[in-house]
């Protein structure tokens, strides 16, 4: 009898549906990472809702690529003089 290859599709289940999980916090970690940059780069109320907005799930995602569809970002960076 053929078990292990039962095995495998198990694993490979689990660890996919623990994955998809994690996503939301991985991006809510990227976004409490870059918040400093972020607040630095576009002052502290576009900073803060840049940031706000990258850590909600998917929405963050979406953000994001719609931004490198765009080609530049929702909220502007400061003019440096």
């Amino acid at each position: 009898m053929a078990v292990k290859p039962y095995l495998k599709q198990y694993a490979r289940r689990k660890l996919t549906k623990r994955l998809i999980r994690a996503v939301p916090w991985v991006g809510g970690i990227i976004a409490l990472a870059t918040v400093g940059r972020a607040i630095r780069d576009k002052g502290l109320l576009k900073g803060s809702l840049n940031t706000a907005l990258d850590a909600i799930p998917y929405v963050g995602g979406v953000k994001n690529l719609a931004e490198a569809a765009r080609g530049r970002d929702f909220l502007p960076d400061l003019r440096k003089t």
